[in-house]
Formats: C-alpha cells, sequence, structure tokens
C-alpha cells in the first residue's frame, strides 16, 4: 500500500464514518478497488485510521465529553454489548471482512433503513438530549451497535435506526452515535493496534499516520455537513445509496473486475 492508497482510504473513512453507509465495508470495497489484499496488516490500518475520525468527534464535541459524567454513564453502558462481544467474537468477525458479506449487508441495511423511515414520525415528546436518554434504552442502542460488527452493517447505521425506534429525535440519534463512536472506537483501535504492533514497520507508521490526519479532517467536515442535512430530510436517500452501492459491487464482483 502506497501512501496515495492511505489518502484515498482516510478520506473514504472520514466521509463515511458517521453517516449510515458503513466506512468499515466502503473501506473493504475501496481497498478491493484498489487492489489491495484483506491482509491482517492492512484489517488492523482500516480499523486503527478510525481514530483520526474519533479525533474529529472529540474536537467537535469537547465541552460534553469532558465536562458531562451524565453522558459518560449512557455512553458506558451502551457501549457493554459490543465490548463484550467484540473480544469474544474477534476472530469470527475479522473472518467475515470480505466484499460479498459487506455488499449483502449494505444492501440489507439500505432496506431498512427506508423501511424505519415509512414508519418514523419525530414528535414533541421524542428524546432531544443525550445526556437524558434512559439508561435501559443507551443500552438497547448499544445492543444495535453490536450488530455492526458485521461488515457493512454500519455503526452509526444500526446506532441511529436503534435510536429511532427508541424515541429519540433524529439529530438526537445521530449525535449519540457519534459520541458512542469515542469510547467503542478507542477500544477496538488499541486493541487491534497493539495485537499487530509487531508487524508495523517504519513505513508502514507514515502511510498509517497518513490515513490518520486525511480521515481526520474530512470526517470534521462531514459531520457538520451531516447535521446540518438532516434537520431538513430524512435517512431514505442513505438507504437508497447502500442498495445502489451494494448491488453495484456484487456485479463487480460477478463480473470479476474486483475480487
Amino acid at each position: 500500500m502506497t501512501v496515495i492508497d492511505s489518502i484515498i482510504l482516510g478520506i473514504v473513512e472520514g466521509i463515511t464514518e458517521f453517516l449510515p453507509v458503513s466506512s468499515t465495508g466502503h473501506l473493504i470495497l475501496t481497498s478491493s478497488l484498489l487492489g489491495i489484499q484483506q491482509t491482517d496488516i492492512h484489517k488492523a490500518f482500516e480499523v486503527s485510521i478510525q481514530l483520526g475520525s474519533i479525533l474529529a468527534v472529540i474536537f467537535i464535541y469537547y465541552e460534553k465529553i469532558f465536562h458531562s459524567k451524565e453522558l459518560w454513564k449512557r455512553l458506558i453502558i451502551a457501549f457493554l454489548p459490543t465490548g463484550a462481544l467484540g473480544f469474544i467474537l474477534y476472530k469470527l468477525i475479522k473472518s467475515l471482512f470480505s466484499p460479498v458479506i459487506t455488499s449483502i449487508m449494505l444492501i440489507i441495511g439500505g432496506i431498512i433503513f427506508i423501511l424505519v423511515e415509512l414508519f418514523y414520525k419525530e414528535k414533541e415528546h421524542h428524546l432531544a438530549d443525550v445526556e437524558k436518554i434512559p439508561y435501559t434504552k443507551a443500552f438497547l442502542i448499544g445492543v444495535f451497535q453490536s450488530l455492526a460488527m458485521i461488515p457493512g452493517t454500519s455503526r452509526s447505521g444500526a446506532t441511529i435506526i436503534g435510536g429511532l425506534l427508541l424515541g429519540l429525535k433524529r439529530k438526537t440519534a445521530a449525535e449519540f452515535s457519534f459520541l458512542l463512536a469515542v469510547p467503542t472506537m478507542i477500544v477496538a483501535t488499541t486493541y487491534d493496534t497493539l495485537k499487530h504492533i509487531n508487524e508495523y514497520h517504519f513505513d508502514n507508521w507514515i502511510i498509517l499516520g497518513t490515513g490518520f490526519i486525511t480521515a481526520f479532517i474530512f470526517a470534521l467536515i462531514t459531520i457538520k455537513l451531516f447535521l446540518r442535512f438532516i434537520s431538513t430530510h430524512n435517512f431514505i436517500p442513505f438507504g437508497i445509496y447502500r442498495i445502489i452501492i451494494g448491488i453495484l459491487f456484487l456485479v463487480l464482483l460477478e463480473k470479476g473486475l474486483i475480487s
């Protein structure tokens, strides 16, 4: 993998991490287009550059992250399902990192998003404050997040759908999804990086650093644009996009144009 590949993957990661379209799925599919094999070290790279995106969340929500105990109580409770299942099923999860599974899950997730939005109606009594989400609902959102360990599902997509079904406003569901990414991805990326630390060489660290910085910049821009978008739109466009991109990649795989 070259520095240019790292920049491309960093852009893809930064744009897709907080959109409900699966950043991991897009990284896998983009890597296939670039002809990069899904080796253990590359899988670790794909997970590690997500820290750049997480840094963007910390930058934007600095006050809440560092000064709200109530928020952290809910984030820790919501993290528990993913933390436990991720540790237990680590090897199984890594074995699922393939373009075929990713494409199928993109399509399934897209259909679910469209169906949820067709029935969801935002009401005044829906929760508007992430710091007041009941603990039981926080835990259930965490259960939804754990489904996203299957590549192509989308961590943000799963948590946003969970939030909508549990009575959160669209913006609140999105913000809680962003904030929940902080403990989730810090633990996941740290675990993956330490697991493969001996496989990294000097060139790997340069490539990783390039991807990290690129992901941070593009995530910062994307979060702000995304919040502005959902203030006046629903998530159906993302559902349609997921279905189109999933079908496209299945066609490309069937024709042998990517592997």
